[in-house]
């Protein structure tokens, strides 16, 4: 990990977003204080525009994201009522039509 002022980091920013793209993580600062960090894309993180999306969503405080990125697979929920449940209640509903 190496650490870059803002100066030079403009200076040579594609450099920098090379040694990132190789898997290096760099660290930005301001005044010798950390304000930001450039690094490798995470493997979690899906190459989509959609991404972008919801960066800004959470940028604008729309959205909040996990505290914990998920790596397992949600369950698939129990259905709520059978089909043949949900039909006789709308024959049921329908009856004095």
């Amino acid at each position: 990990m190496r650490s870059v002022g803002i100066k030079a980091l403009n200076s040579k920013l594609s450099a920098y977003v090379q040694l990132a793209a190789s898997g290096e993580t760099i660290l930005i600062t301001d005044r010798d204080r950390v304000v930001a960090e450039l690094g490798p894309i995470q493997p979690s993180r899906t190459p989509v525009l959609a991404d972008a999306f919801l960066a800004d969503l959470v940028r604008s405080g729309v959205m909040t994201p996990p505290l914990m990125p998920s790596t397992t697979p949600l369950d698939k929920p129990p259905p709520v009522a059978s089909f043949d449940d949900v039909m006789r209640d709308l024959d049921e509903s329908r009856e004095d039509r």
